[in-house]
């Protein structure tokens, strides 16, 4: 499913199943006037985010063809933590500065993922 860069609707149905885990993954493109205060503002997000309950992993980083373009990645425990982290007023607040700031706000997409061996 892919969504609106950090906008959560309650609506939102996740559908999963048991053992398995969500992952987000997303990007957003700043100006270059823009790109200190974006790489802030994620860095304060994702910091902030780590600690919530559910959070396994949290991350923002730069793409090697592209420095303006920050992408995320996240993994949550099940979907129950990542609505809740879609509802932190820190997280919603977040979403709409990065969208303000965002040259191009870029895309979330969110997944069902089960760990699995080969």
């Amino acid at each position: 499913m892919i969504y609106n860069l950090f906008v959560y609707h309650p609506a939102w149905n996740f559908n999963l199943g048991p053992g398995t885990m969500i992952l987000v993954t997303g990007s957003a493109t700043a100006s270059p006037e823009s790109f200190a205060e974006m790489r802030r503002i994620s860095l304060e997000h994702v910091h902030r985010s780590r600690g919530e309950p559910g959070c396994l992993e949290h991350g923002v980083y730069i793409d090697a063809e592209n420095p303006l373009r920050l992408h995320f990645f996240e993994r949550w425990a099940d979907a129950e933590a990542l609505k809740a982290h879609f509802l932190v007023p820190e997280s919603r607040a977040f979403a709409r500065r990065l969208r303000e700031l965002a040259a191009d706000p870029g895309g979330m997409a969110v997944y069902e993922a089960a760990k699995t061996r080969v």
